[in-house]
């Protein structure tokens, strides 16, 4: 997992070589992951050729005793197995059931998270993001892609000419209208700097206080993207959006076409006869999931994720971690008692380096039964599967000398996303002591693609991207 992010740039890097070193007109990208649909995308807005981006489509879900089942369903029954709250036999059937064909994970997980916004930013055809990957529609979707990019190419229509800071924030309302994941976050903070869109952290905070959750979606919701995809996929979402003034209509899309002309079609209102997308009156939360938190233990800012969580706020001892692999041992030791406010560090971009993803010990928090009992603070990363009481992305990280490198066992932190605070309370002296006294730890890799990385990521803050400053 320390190469995930990593591979993010090493993609980008890798099209710009193969697309720019051979003059070609246009690109055709196909992703279906975490990393290489963000990847492929900034180099699409680095490169500026004509370009469309095609989802590989997202699995369908598992099934087990009526119940749909996900990647992350094997994570949290090994949780649920150590705790004593199922049996193996349970546990090998999860995990025999949970991903029955090809796809990208089912949820809204970073992968639909991702299809979903270039979707809406217009980098992508309607309803493309929501295509199951064993579909016929999926294959001749991708053949209309290819047909529309050969247009775009004629009429020169570049993606710097797409990739603005209004489609951006189009994408962003849906990401929280979708309930996304928080590596979106992480992702559109560098596909902004690489297309040249001044964006922050704190936009994303204003687009949430104004964009309400509308679907019901896994992880902490009901359904998967097959089921979106069925009942209006993200079109039926965004026409909403436009009709509440919370999307830019006039952006342009791949097609030629604005976001108001691409949506004239669709209604209003999601059709009755489904529940995976809730009616505007009755949404699933009234404002967006993602909250950016700050205090003393993140003054660059954090991202929280507060969906299914009941009571967004706790206060309690810290439980520190060096690495996600002890936390899950003590996870799985059943060493982790309610109101406990796990702290993994060292596990940042540079630190990791990486910032790899928590899902193995998130996951198990929540199999344990302790997902609105227990907060975890890291300056690693999530999987979109991720949810409860957690805050990803502190930063500074542990690595450069941030506060959550100055944690001790035992001292009492508050995470607090309603009034979007992350804070480690002891004195001023106190913390002023400690970082005195702290030493920077020598790097874990000296050579290699790993090496060069930790040289050159910036903080997580800044979209953790690795030419920042290089002009």
């Amino acid at each position: 997992m320390k190469y995930s992010l990593v591979s993010r740039d090493v993609i980008a890097d890798s099209i710009e070589t193969v697309c720019m070193g051979q003059s070609m007109d246009g690109v055709l990208a196909i992703g279906g992951c975490d990393k290489n649909m963000p990847g492929a995308m900034i180099a699409i807005a680095r490169m500026n050729i004509p370009a469309v981006f095609v989802y590989g489509g997202t699995i369908k879900p598992g099934h087990l005793d009526g119940t749909d089942l996900t990647v992350v369903s094997s994570f949290e029954a090994v949780g649920q197995y150590s705790a004593g709250r199922i049996d193996e036999a349970m546990l090998y059937a999860v995990e025999r059931n949970a991903c029955p064909g090809a796809g990208s994970c089912g949820g809204m997980y970073t992968a639909n998270t991702m299809s979903s916004a270039f979707e809406a930013m217009g980098m992508s055809l309607m309803y493309s993001s929501t295509m199951s990957a064993i579909d016929p529609e999926k294959a001749e979707n991708t053949a209309l892609a290819g047909k529309v990019l050969v247009e775009a190419i004629r009429n020169q229509i570049l993606p710097r000419d797409i990739i603005t800071r209004r489609s951006i924030e189009n994408a962003i309302a849906v990401i929280m209208a979708v309930g996304g994941s928080t590596n979106a976050v992480l992702h559109f903070l560098a596909i902004a700097h690489t297309a040249g869109v001044d964006l922050t952290l704190d936009d994303f905070e204003t687009i949430r206080a104004r964009v309400p959750v509308l679907c019901d979606l896994k992880p902490s919701g009901r359904y998967v993207a097959t089921d979106l995809h069925r009942a209006g996929g993200i079109p039926q979402v965004m026409k909403m959006l436009l009709a509440h003034d919370l999307l830019h209509g006039d952006c342009l899309t791949i097609t030629g076409q604005t976001v108001a002309e691409v949506l004239r079609d669709i209604p209003d209102q999601p059709r009755p006869d489904q529940n995976v997308i809730r009616p505007w009156n009755n949404p699933m939360y009234a404002q967006g999931h993602l909250a950016i938190l700050r205090g003393n233990l993140a003054t660059e800012g954090a991202v929280a994720k507060i969906t299914g969580v009941k009571n967004p706020q706790i206060t309690g001892p810290a439980r520190v971690f060096e690495s996600e692999e002890a936390c899950l041992a003590a996870i799985l030791a059943n060493k982790i008692n309610a109101g406990d406010v796990l702290v993994i560090r060292y596990e940042g971009p540079k630190g990791g380096p990486g910032m790899r993803e928590m899902l193995a010990p998130t996951s198990a928090i929540i199999g344990a039964g302790l997902g609105d009992a227990v907060g975890l603070i890291t300056d690693g990363r999530f999987s979109g599967g991720t949810y409860g009481m957690v805050v990803g992305h502190v930063a500074p990280e542990a690595f450069v000398g941030g506060t959550i490198a100055l944690v001790q066992e035992g001292d009492s932190i508050t995470i607090d996303a309603r009034d979007r605070k992350l804070q480690l309370n002891i004195s001023e002296d106190e913390l002023a002591r400690r970082r005195a006294a702290w030493q920077p730890p020598a790097p874990r890799y000296t050579q290699g693609v790993l090496a060069k990385y930790a040289k050159l990521v910036s903080s997580s803050s800044l979209g953790a991207v690795t030419d920042l400053g290089l002009g």
